[in-house]
């Protein structure tokens, strides 16, 4: 029977040695019809499930749900696409050394994409939120899980349901070495989460009109459910530790658990209670390990643990800032200097600083006021550091050329600017398009 001790252990196995570290990339975008800009049915002609079936025919696998023999998803080795709430396709990448190996990966995989656009009709848009669209205008695909989600969000938050069809992020998924070196590691990444908000900020617009926000995303993340979403003060605290996390996790109200390849409902329930077979629904029945790892993947703070730490504050983008994203994080996680540098920043903020940014962030993006400066003089001083971090990893790419920081270059370019593509957008937007959203489904598109 699953203890608590146990769910510490699942952590505690996630622990890499250092010549093991991996970068985890998942990246999602909007599929959508190239003639009306709809998003694509799941049973439709040239719809999800069609596209499916050409990724099939390419060698990828298919991962069924249900007596209907739905299918879900796909997987490839150690890579998944998986089938977001409105049909958005997500790959969640396999573990990779590098940023090279990364962005070859992404490249793939949106080169194949694009080859099946052709035969299917559709396009692919990497933004944080779709620009145009009413929330009715997108559908609900075949998975079982969402059905769930769909009834219990409203109850629990102002946005769940935007959050879940109408938007598009990108995560990055880092290794430890030690439970000291998560806990850096966290610390670092839920400090700088609104820093990555703000560099890689790309939703202002949305039902056809320009809003207030930079990331409109990240205001919808912040009115989806507060029980489960948004900043963990926690992990500063002095005593913080695997442990800490199995207990805020424990009360994170569940969704629901699988048996007999059914769903069941149990939204609202405590895992603690699973654990000690009392949970309701189903008396008696008690948590596995599969329990738990279903758990941990519907709660959704800005950074969370695994058997690896996620970064989840960021914007879906375009290609080359797709790359850009995990290369930033890398350089300065994975390069010790690096690391004790930024940390010795951000070790100096309380959580009032963290809170500010967290909600303030997605409104004014770069031009954030923070403590002297602004977040855009936050940016170009960390960005500085992962470069340092990357030349000193010093990965050369496979034409021995290029180390990793290649993939920082529009990044650069856009903070010596004063730009997150956010800025872009709306530049274009106002003077460029005349305040018309129709050429944002050519020019951002992959």
């Amino acid at each position: 029977m699953l203890n608590k001790q146990n769910l510490i252990k699942y952590f505690e196995n996630g622990i890499k040695s250092n010549a093991n570290l991996k970068i985890g990339t998942e990246h999602e975008k909007f599929i959508l019809n190239k003639d009306t800009f709809l998003p694509l049915k799941y049973d439709e002609e040239n719809g999800i499930n069609n596209i499916f079936l050409s990724l099939i025919d390419l060698g990828w696998k298919p991962i069924i749900e249900g007596k209907e023999e739905t299918i879900i998803g796909l997987k490839q080795n150690q890579q998944n696409i998986s089938l977001e709430p409105a049909g958005q396709f997500e790959l969640s990448g396999q573990p990779l050394r590098n940023i090279h190996e990364t962005c070859s990966e992404i490249t793939t995989h949106l080169n194949q994409m694009k080859e099946l656009s052709k035969k299917h009709n559709f396009i692919l848009l990497g933004l944080g939120v779709e620009p145009k669209l009413n929330l009715d205008n997108f559908p609900w695909m075949p998975k079982k899980r969402y059905n769930i989600m769909k009834n219990y969000m409203p109850k629990v938050g102002n946005n769940g349901l935007d959050m879940m069809q109408r938007t598009c992020s990108t995560q990055i998924n880092f290794d430890f070495i030690s439970e000291k070196d998560m806990i850096k590691k966290f610390r670092v990444l839920l400090s700088l989460e609104s820093l990555g908000t703000a560099i890689f900020a790309n939703s202002p617009f949305s039902k056809n009109k320009l809003t207030d926000f930079k990331s409109l995303r990240s205001f919808y993340w912040m009115n989806t459910d507060n029980q489960r979403t948004g900043i963990t003060p926690f992990v500063f605290n002095e005593n913080f530790n695997f442990e800490t996390y199995v207990d805020y996790a424990l009360d994170v109200p569940m969704y629901f658990i699988e048996r007999n390849k059914k769903y069941i409902d149990v939204a609202g329930c405590n895992f603690r209670d699973f654990l000690n077979g009392k949970l309701d629904k189903i008396p008696g029945e008690f948590a596995t390990e599969d329990d738990w790892e279903s758990h941990l993947t519907t709660l959704f703070p800005q950074v969370r643990l695994k058997k690896y730490l996620e970064i989840r504050s960021m914007d879906a983008c375009s290609w080359d800032q797709i790359c850009g994203q995990p290369a930033f994080w890398t350089g300065l996680l994975y390069d010790q200097d690096s690391l004790n540098e930024i940390y010795s920043i951000i070790k100096e903020w309380d959580n009032n600083d963290r809170d500010y940014l967290y909600k303030n962030v997605p409104k004014y993006g770069l031009n954030t006021k923070f403590k002297k400066g602004t977040i855009l003089d936050l940016a170009k001083k960390v960005l500085k550091i992962s470069l340092s971090g990357l030349k000193k990893r010093n990965y050369i790419s496979s034409n021995n050329e290029n180390d990793e920081r290649q993939y920082l270059q529009s990044v650069e370019e856009n903070l010596e600017k004063g730009l997150s593509p956010a800025d872009i957008l709306i530049d274009k937007y106002l003077n460029k398009w005349n305040k018309n959203l129709l050429p944002i489904y050519e020019e951002n598109i992959f």
